[in-house]
Order: C-alpha cells, then sequence, then structure tokens
C-alpha cells in the first residue's frame, strides 16, 4: 500500500514525518510506505525570502537538504510532477518516469505569475523567489528616497505579507534616517487594507499612526516602465520611483495541465480535505481553492487532519478528523515589534497592538522551524 505526497514543502514534510510515527507498525512490517516526490532536494524557508530581500538574512540560512528533514522510513525522490493522472492512479514526472500509489496527496504550493500582468515581470521588484529577493535588496541598499509603490495581486500566498513588506520597509527608512524624503504609498485591490476586515480596520489605524498612505480599490493592470508609472483597471495612474509587487499567483502547472483545477487551484472538501470527487486523493496547503488564507500554518494544520484520516483508513477505519480553518500569521511591524492573526472559518482574527514580545515569539518561531518539520517541538 502507497502513500504518494507530491510536493516537500512545510505541509508535504510535516505529513510524511507524522505518517512515518503515526503508521509506525505498518512501515516496519513492510505493509505501507511513504513517499515524497520533490521537484528539488532542498528545502526552502519561504517565509525568510522577505528578511533576505531586506537585508536580515543570507542565502545559506534559507536551506536544508530535503532528505536530512524526512523521517528515515520515509523514501524520498527528487522529480518534478508533469501531469496527474488519478484515474489509473499514477503521477509522472519530468524523468518520465510514472508513479503509481494507492492514496495520493498534493501538496505542490503556489507560483508567482507576474508575467500576467503587462510589465510587472520586467519594472517591478518581489521576494517571492531568492533570485527575486536578492535583486529587491540591491535596489534598497541603492535606494536613497522618492516614491515607493507596494501593489498586490491576487490570489497570493502569505495573506500578511503586503502589510509586512510596508511596515518593514517604513521601519527601515526610519531607520536609515531616509524617512522625511520617502512617500511610502500601500495599494490593495479591494475597498479596505486586507481581505479580512478585522486586519484591515487594524492596519487602517496603524498606517495613520505611521504616516503610511494607502489606496484601495486599486487592482493593478499594468506598469510603464519608460515612464515609472503603474496603472489600474479602475483608472487611477501613479507614478513610482521603486515599484515593489505581490504578483498574482497560480497554483502547479501539472495542475492546470491535468484538468485537476481552474489556475492550478484543486476544487477540495472545506473540512476532509480530499478533492471534490475523489476519495484517494487528499489536497494540501496553497494547492486547494479553500477559502482560507494560503500560509505555513494552514498546510501545517491541515496535515495534522490528513495524517490522521490516512493512517484510519490505512487500518480500515474511516476519517476521523476534520479541518475548522485555522490559520495563525505573525505580522512584523518593525524589527522589534509584531502582532498576530489567529482565525478559522467560523472566527474572525483580532489583532492586537504590536510588542516585543510577540516579535520575540516570532523569532522563536523562526529559529524552530528546521526541528518543527520533523515534528518538534
Amino acid at each position: 500500500m502507497r502513500i504518494m505526497i507530491v510536493g516537500a514543502g512545510i505541509g508535504g514534510t510535516i505529513l510524511a514525518n507524522r505518517l512515518a510515527r503515526l503508521l509506525a507498525p505498518e512501515l516496519q512490517r513492510g505493509e505501507v510506505d511513504v513517499v515524497v516526490l520533490s521537484a528539488s532536494p532542498r528545502h526552502l524557508y519561504q517565509p525568510g525570502l522577505l528578511h533576505l530581500a531586506l537585508g536580515q538574512t543570507t542565502v545559506d540560512a534559507l536551506y536544508r537538504d530535503q532528505r536530512t528533514l524526512l523521517d528515515p522510513r520515509i523514501a524520498l525522490l527528487i522529480d518534478e510532477v508533469v501531469a496527474f493522472a488519478p484515474d489509473s492512479k499514477q503521477v509522472r514526472g519530468a524523468s518520465g518516469n510514472a508513479y503509481s500509489y494507492d492514496w495520493l496527496v498534493i501538496a505542490t504550493g503556489s507560483r508567482v505569475t507576474p508575467e500576467e500582468v503587462p510589465g510587472l515581470a520586467e519594472n517591478a521588484h518581489g521576494f517571492y523567489t531568492e533570485a527575486a529577493a536578492l535583486r529587491l535588496a540591491q535596489a534598497l541598499q541603492a535606494f536613497d528616497g522618492g516614491r515607493v509603490v507596494v501593489t498586490t495581486g491576487v490570489p497570493h500566498k502569505c495573506p500578511m505579507a503586503p502589510l509586512e513588506l510596508t511596515f518593514l520597509l517604513q521601519d527601515l527608512f526610519v531607520r536609515r534616517g531616509i524617512a522625511p524624503r520617502v512617500d511610502l504609498l500601500y495599494t490593495y485591490p479591494i475597498g479596505r487594507l486586507h481581505s479580512i476586515e478585522a486586519v484591515a480596520e487594524w492596519a487602517r489605524i496603524e498606517f495613520a499612526r505611521r504616516g503610511v498612505r494607502s489606496a484601495t480599490y486599486f487592482n493593478i493592470a499594468s506598469v510603464d516602465g519608460a515612464t515609472r508609472t503603474v496603472h489600474s483597471e479602475e483608472g487611477l495612474s501613479v507614478d513610482y520611483d521603486l515599484l515593489i509587487a505581490i504578483p498574482p499567483h497560480r497554483g502547479a502547472e501539472a495542475i492546470e495541465r491535468s484538468g485537476l483545477g481552474p489556475r492550478g487551484w484543486v476544487p477540495t472538501h472545506r473540512r476532509l480535505l480530499s478533492m471534490q470527487g475523489r476519495d484517494d486523493v487528499f489536497v494540501l496547503g496553497d494547492t486547494t481553492n479553500l477559502p482560507v488564507s494560503k500560509a505555513g500554518s494552514t498546510a501545517r494544520f491541515q496535515a495534522e487532519v490528513i495524517a490522521a484520516n490516512l493512517a484510519s483508513r490505512v487500518r480500515g477505519g474511516g476519517d476521523t478528523h476534520g479541518y475548522d480553518g485555522k490559520v495563525l500569521c505573525f505580522i512584523e511591524t518593525s524589527r522589534d515589534r509584531a502582532t498576530y492573526a489567529a482565525f478559522n472559518y467560523a472566527e474572525p482574527p483580532r489583532p492586537h497592538a504590536p510588542s516585543r514580545a510577540m516579535h520575540m515569539a516570532k523569532t522563536f518561531y523562526h529559529r524552530l522551524y528546521w526541528s518543527s518539520l520533523r515534528g518538534f517541538p
């Protein structure tokens, strides 16, 4: 009996290690094997990319060998998935190999697609890849004043990233002594500063306190690099000296290519996390089409549910756990202060005033990330 997990990000890694513990007797007897199929032998700590862009960490600190993060009983295969064939219970890799399974977990994450917006890829900075974060770091080092525009495409992973970026930029400019020469403008696609109303209201108060300007109903339509102007679908045009974008995201190309879901988001049962219409396929993390934040904590909480239900199914039982939409996101507001937003399907978040204590809690989480993938603490 084979459980195949496609994707070795935070969700896929935690799920594999949890299954290794829950199914230890079956693995020992050779009745079950758990296989992780990853496109890369290295694991990237994605939240660290923002800190790389701000000059607060190094590239080497963001990576670990994926094999060292997995329980020895888990098989790791390196191959990029190019197609899913659920009717034949197979996954095809770029190598040409076909991998069979009894149960499949799709944890392929999301990808940025700046090319969807004319001029965005060529003229805007970002931080969702290592290369983009390094380029932004160089641009910020050279920046000495002018208008900085932060623009956001939807959907995107890490729901607090646009706010965190804006707060940390403002803090950086203050620390460098150039804040009086900087006009920092935050834009957002809907009529408030965040998709979650309570977070938007909290951010409005923080922006006012810190002198950050904002523009809502700003859906980016195009960027003119020659005139350094960003245009919105609503008809607003804004000049910039430095443009930083959170690009729109899509799911994995293999999902779109296989027809599993529009724009790469797989239709998913909101509690059981199974693919709609398939009892043998689960969906984890960014890959789902669920109305929850695409965040690392989301994948972590979902992995616990899927692991419990898969272990029960292997032993002939039924589903024992359900996902309640739980998400927990830290929001850094400066180098020494942070807050958080915790919420689920039924309960909205209630962000508190940023504090040093919460910043210490987030720093502690950063340091524990690698051990937490293995299930500790």
